[in-house]
């Protein structure tokens, strides 16, 4: 897919000032200025998402927008913010957005992306369950047979079964237990139907009563900003609703929220980042994250981090952040894979991605 817009004669260009009304910028024009200002690095999973039709009418709008004034840019912005920030103000109910959907997207693609909207983060079914409240999972599944209930928790990630079995009535779970120490391997069609009665029972009633809160969604596009973009856009929230800009804040995860990892899940961290970008990475931390890294690594491997900061010498804040910003999304994906555990601000529960 070709997501380079063509150049436009200069005859074309728009030009936007300063104080052009945001309500005579047209959908694509407001699409391709996103887009824009997310740039290639945050930009690309959205464009990736974009059918060929989508991409050439944003491209077109994108290559005739000439000059865009920074002011229009955060007014674009910021509105995009504020509105996604009122409950409820981006989340119609399902039938209305399949309804919005069928109009410019093939039925095939607006299943699957209704699929996945109505249920829990996860590529598979499996991944799905293991992010469902375990006593919303347990109360289900105690009205199926046993036999089916022991499947389905040998298909979940460990941790997550051992939860859904402590709120089983001890009986049950006794049973439960001994079919899964009895189990063979499954056949392929009496998987497939388990797993298509889940979706459709399971899955499909949940979604009629859990929602993402829009402050979560908030939060996870906070997290993607730079610093800068960051602070302007959580001081200009702060000015205007101070109790949603609060609530924003408890909810993102950033790099200092890795001083929660336990010594275990530091390890794992550690073993999966690049220490090049490690030094960087500390580099513009403060002192306290300095010590927490070092305290979780050999004397060795803290001596030869220091002085690779050393060697580096001034770092651009920009690197900083994509440093910072690659071991978070490093930690995600490791937390979402049940690998480490990341415990939510003021609490011990686990943060599920």
């Amino acid at each position: 897919m070709n997501t380079l817009p063509a150049m436009a004669p200069p005859s074309e260009m728009r030009d936007l000032a300063a104080d052009t009304p945001l309500e005579s910028i047209s959908g694509p024009e407001r699409a391709a200025i996103i887009l824009l200002a997310l740039g290639e690095q945050h930009g690309r999973a959205v464009w990736a998402a974009l059918d060929d039709d989508e991409v050439r009418r944003i491209s077109i709008a994108m290559s005739k927008l000439g000059k865009v004034a920074s002011e229009v840019v955060e007014k674009l912005l910021g509105k995009y913010v504020l509105e996604l920030g009122k409950a409820g103000a981006l989340v119609g109910n399902f039938d209305n957005t399949e309804r919005l959907l069928v109009q410019f997207l093939p039925e095939d693609r607006v299943h699957a992306i209704m699929e996945e909207i109505r249920g829990p983060a996860g590529r598979t079914m499996w991944e799905k369950l293991s992010n469902v409240q375990e006593e919303v999972l347990a109360n289900y599944l105690k009205n199926e047979y046993p036999q089916t209930i022991a499947v389905v928790l040998s298909k979940i990630r460990a941790e997550h079964a051992s939860r859904v079995l402590a709120v089983f009535p001890e009986e049950l779970a006794l049973d439960v237990v001994h079919r899964m120490l009895r189990m063979e391997s499954i056949q392929k069609d009496i998987l497939d139907k388990i797993e298509q009665t889940l979706r459709v029972e399971f899955m499909a009633n949940l979604s009629q009563t859990r929602r993402r809160d829009a402050h979560e969604l908030m939060a996870d596009i906070f997290n993607n900003f730079d610093r800068q973009t960051e602070t302007r856009f959580l001081t200009a929230l702060e000015e205007q609703n101070r109790e949603a800009a609060d609530r924003i804040k408890q909810l993102m995860f950033t790099f200092e929220d890795l001083s929660r990892l336990d010594a275990a899940g530091m390890q794992t961290l550690l073993r999966s980042i690049d220490k090049d970008k490690l030094a960087i990475a500390l580099k513009g931390a403060s002192e306290k994250m300095r010590d927490f890294f070092m305290q979780n690594m050999s004397q060795r491997a803290a001596k030869m981090l220091k002085e690779e900061m050393e060697v580096l010498g001034p770092v651009r804040l920009r690197d900083v952040d994509e440093a910072q910003s690659g071991m978070v999304n490093t930690a995600k994906d490791l937390a979402a894979r049940g690998e480490i555990q990341i415990s939510k601000k003021g609490g011990d529960d686990e943060l599920v991605y």
